[in-house]
């Protein structure tokens, strides 16, 4: 099911960061620590924003990244 607030992620598993799209401002967040399972849960989530919202936002250091032009 597509979310309603999250356009995009992405996931480095080898850094466990999981970078994160947001519809409403199109900033992007990097999650840092972010277990594979948790990534992997995730995805697989029938409502991605209550999974986001209940297991990473408050549970992992996050730094905004500057947007880039190149997409």
């Amino acid at each position: 099911m597509p979310s309603t607030s999250i356009r995009k992620t992405e996931y480095d598993p080898s850094r466990r960061i999981l970078s994160v799209w947001f519809v409403s401002s199109g900033k992007r967040y990097e999650f840092e620590g972010v277990p594979p399972e948790t990534y992997a849960a995730f995805r697989s989530a029938f409502v991605k924003g209550r999974f986001f919202n209940k297991h990473i936002r408050n549970c992992f250091p996050y730094r905004r990244v500057a947007s880039d032009s190149h997409g």
